[in-house]
């Protein structure tokens, strides 16, 4: 005879009929009050209310209260993943040259399949940003354009799992980097080289030149990082 489930059981199932519910309707749709999903599931209204925030928390569900109010399906984004996930790599420690290789790793597949392109709306926007490359002597405004370049390149593939990968990595090493990639004048002149050389291969159409632009940008990154790890572990 079968057991009777427990409460974790009756939870996670709630919430995978639940997220069946939501993925059912387009974004945004409400999928009933607490009471009324209750009833469609056959549960409690506590148990529904521990599922709907196991979703939150996943980003499928918004719960909106007062008039109108009721639980509302969602869709979870790379950026609102990647700040989750990031979180999780910093509770176990992940190490910031770990991140590096793997976000110079991804860069090269999603600059090698932006070249290929051809939405002239995002390829004008990349050659507007192109002209903005020599202004960026700070690192703000490198950082801000190295953040409106990746939206560009990942509208331009259309990779989502790249791309979610692609953010967490990102977000874990900008919240965690000790040790500066680009120091100094002649870092910033290097800086601004690479990406003058990633986005005229890009615009040219040329996946393969995009790879090795993209490929000698990671090599010469994880040489000077390690480089700089090995000078400060001297120390």
């Amino acid at each position: 005879m079968a057991g009777k489930p427990s409460k974790e059981g009756l939870v996670s199932a709630a919430a995978g009929r639940m997220k069946e519910m939501i993925l059912a309707r387009e974004p945004d749709a409400q999928i009933g009050s607490l009471p009324d999903v209750a009833k469609a599931l056959g549960v409690g209204v506590v148990t529904v209310q521990q599922a709907a925030r196991v979703l939150e928390h996943e980003g499928f569900l918004k719960v909106r209260r007062g008039n109108g109010g009721g639980y509302y399906g969602a869709r979870p984004n790379a950026a609102s993943l990647g700040r989750a996930i990031a979180g999780f790599l910093q509770v176990n420690q992940t190490r910031e040259h770990e991140a590096i290789e793997i976000m110079t790793l991804l860069d090269c597949d999603l600059i090698s399949a932006a070249a290929l392109a051809t939405d002239e709306t995002l390829r004008a926007r990349l050659r507007d940003l192109g002209k903005r490359i020599d202004a960026c002597d700070t690192a703000e405004q490198r950082g801000a354009f190295e953040q409106e370049m990746q939206d560009i390149i990942y509208a331009m593939v259309d990779r989502p799992l790249m791309e979610m990968l692609a953010r967490v990595t990102m977000e874990h090493y900008s919240s965690h980097a000790h040790l500066p990639i680009y120091p100094g004048t002649d870092g910033a002149e290097r800086w601004k080289q690479e990406r003058h050389n990633i986005i005229y291969a890009i615009l040219r159409g040329d996946p393969g030149l995009a790879r090795f632009e993209a490929q000698r940008r990671r090599e010469d990154i994880l040489e000077r990082l390690a480089k700089a790890q090995s000078m400060a572990g001297g120390q």
